[in-house]
């Protein structure tokens, strides 16, 4: 394994820890209650931290697939549940998500940085590195 790639892999780890401790702040600190939505993140986010840290200690690039998956996935789930956070279109259409509503906003930081979109740019920064490491062990061989 190169020193990018295990780079590659911190960062990845990094990211994906912060975005858990994160989440576990904005629920266990701050009392928000998670939407049904940012439940099914929490499934894609969570498991990248305990992954991607035991391919890091293993020196195991080759996880970039799972990693890549997990991430574009969750991604999709994040840009979704932005979607219908931002967009009246959607909102309007948007499905009933149990106790607390998926359209609802805790945070709304400079007028568009709310919970969903800094999971979606946790799992795009993933996901890009992901796309890195699946690159650079093609070039190995």
């Amino acid at each position: 394994m190169t020193k990018r790639q295990e780079n590659s892999l911190l960062f990845m780890w990094v990211v994906s820890l912060i975005a858990t401790l994160g989440s576990l702040y904005f629920s266990q600190v701050r009392g928000f209650i998670p939407c049904e939505l940012c439940w099914v993140q929490r499934i894609f986010m969570y498991p990248l931290v305990i992954v991607i840290g035991i391919a890091y200690v293993q020196k195991n690039p080759r996880i970039a697939m799972t990693t890549l998956a997990l991430s574009v996935v969750g991604g999709a789930v994040s840009l979704y549940h932005y979607g219908i956070q931002k967009l009246k279109f959607l909102s309007d259409s948007a499905p009933s998500c149990g106790q607390v509503p998926c359209t609802g906003e805790y945070i709304n930081y400079l007028g568009f940085i709310t919970i969903p979109f800094l999971a979606l740019v946790a799992f795009a920064l993933i996901a890009g590195t992901s796309v890195y490491l699946w690159k650079s062990l093609k070039e190995e061989q």
